[in-house]
């Protein structure tokens, strides 16, 4: 596991109530580092299915949880990518605020 999806899946445990997101399952894509998977169970680097995936850059993803890029600045410009479940992925957004 590389050192930017340990970062994400510490930086998303953190930015979730109680580790965990009930909605569905969310996997985060990050372009040659590998996935961090978001759901019920908690947090955790998995490539696994899910209802929906968000795919960046590394870069993006880091500027995304620290807080200095929007997610949905980050879609409209091209840099992350949405596929499936469009809803969840608003409702991801709201819940990491």
């Amino acid at each position: 596991m590389s050192a930017i999806v340990d970062m994400a899946v510490t930086a998303l445990t953190e930015k979730l109530d109680g580790g965990t997101f009930d909605a569905g399952s969310v996997k985060f894509q990050i372009e040659d580092e590998g996935a961090v998977m978001m759901d019920s169970d908690g947090v955790r680097a998995d490539d696994g299915e899910a209802d929906c995936t968000l795919i960046a850059d590394a870069e993006t993803f880091q500027e995304i949880l620290s807080g200095e890029l929007n997610p949905t600045a980050a879609f409209m410009g091209g840099k992350l990518k949405v596929e499936g479940n469009m809803g969840l992925a608003m409702q991801l957004g709201s819940a990491l605020g």
